[in-house]
């Protein structure tokens, strides 16, 4: 596991536009290992977008090797898109091995509420603790008991999530919950951090929230605090979507940009373009608000 320069009291005094730069900065000197249980759909694209960031990516997902590779991964992601039998047994062995370990790992519940398989895997998967939680609105909602969405897609607003989120974090089952949206929700018992960075061609490419849950890994593997390794993925993946979608001419030129930005992003370019919003827990906020109303959300997320 990788050692930290500062303590989490130290590091929660600082800005938070300091703490996302410094995480970028300590991710790219330190070049985290990490391990992906993921989707064969986004694998290929997962893989390349913790390259650009500055990661090492690891595909290791069958049974008997992913446990004892996740003993020695400095960051992990499991991601439930395409969940076959044989990696739904590497994937228990893999959370085993990280919860055994004290270490951080992922989890991205992709489709559950609607589908069986996943959604009986994901409750499973939850006992052996996820530092994050990454999902949308909908599969945020389905593991504590919602209905879900159509899918990947979500029917719910982030907001409407919040309240699920919160009860995720209180009864031990995360210490995060990353909820996704056109601004992205990191809830944990500190608060809420309001990401409000990314682009809409997002959703027009495959992987990219589930890449994103790769990215949140990698942070993970540096960050103490796993809220910040959540807000720190979820805003340098937003930045540098802004900066592809500025480049490109569409769907396809924008997940080469994609990369391409991501690659380039400064740890001073965050610094300088952080918009994250903190609200201390128990303050009254916008979330709160929509969540009364969240029966009447329109289809909202990526």
């Amino acid at each position: 596991m990788h050692s930290h320069t500062q303590s989490p009291s130290q590091s929660a005094h600082q800005p938070v536009s300091e703490r996302m730069a410094r995480l970028l900065e300590q991710l790219r000197s330190t070049r985290p290992l990490v391990q992906c249980l993921t989707n064969t759909v986004v694998s290929n694209f997962t893989a390349n977008a913790l390259l650009a960031l500055g990661a090492a990516p690891a595909m290791t997902d069958i049974q008997g090797e992913a446990g004892p590779f996740a003993e020695i991964a400095d960051g992990m992601l499991i991601n439930l898109g395409t969940p076959d039998p044989e990696q739904r047994g590497a994937m228990r062995e893999a959370a085993a091995a990280r919860q055994a370990g004290g270490r951080h790992w992922v989890l991205d519940p992709v489709a559950i509420g609607s589908l069986p398989i996943r959604t009986a895997l994901a409750a499973e998967l939850l006992e052996s603790r996820p530092a994050v939680i990454r999902g949308n609105p909908s599969e945020v909602l389905a593991l504590t008991g919602g209905a879900g969405g159509r899918g990947v897609d979500t029917t719910d607003a982030p907001e409407a999530a919040v309240q699920a989120a919160r009860q995720l974090v209180s009864t031990g089952c995360a210490d995060a919950v990353a909820i996704s949206g056109p601004v992205d929700l990191i809830v944990s018992a500190s608060g809420t951090l309001r990401v409000p960075h990314g682009h809409g061609l997002l959703t027009q490419v495959v992987g990219g929230g589930c890449a994103l849950g790769s990215v949140i890994a990698a942070f993970a593997a540096v960050a103490q605090d796993p809220a910040d390794a959540a807000a720190a993925g979820s805003l340098v993946w937003g930045l540098a979507a802004e900066d592809a979608a500025d480049r490109c001419q569409g769907p396809g030129s924008f997940a080469v940009h994609l990369l391409d930005a991501l690659a380039g992003l400064r740890p001073e370019d965050v610094a300088e373009r952080c918009r994250v919003e903190a609200e201390a827990a128990g303050a009254p906020s916008a979330a709160d608000g929509a969540a009364a109303g969240a029966g009447q959300a329109e289809e909202a997320g990526r």
